[in-house]
């Protein structure tokens, strides 16, 4: 049974190198329908091949930013209905 984890919102930056490296290990994994499994602040995060995979945009006054967001349900856990 997975324990209760706090909610959390970090964002980590990586050198260009390593966050090409970490993106071809989750294409990879997307590809072959697998398991990916990365570390962030000390956490590992293992992400289901069945997780949603979109792509986000935002346009502000002075900037521009693009979200590869990957989601899935918790083990136990329904989504609530708004």
């Amino acid at each position: 049974m997975q324990k209760n984890r706090p909610k959390r919102d970090i964002e980590k930056c990586y050198p260009k190198r390593q966050f090409v490296a970490k993106l071809r290990r989750l294409a990879d994994c997307i590809e072959q329908s697998k398991r990916f499994e990365i570390h962030l602040a000390g956490e590992k995060i293992s992400i289901p091949p069945t997780a949603i995979i979109s792509i986000e945009h935002e346009r502000g006054a002075s900037e521009e930013e693009i979200e590869f967001q990957i989601k899935w349900p918790l083990k136990g856990k329904t989504k609530k209905a708004k």
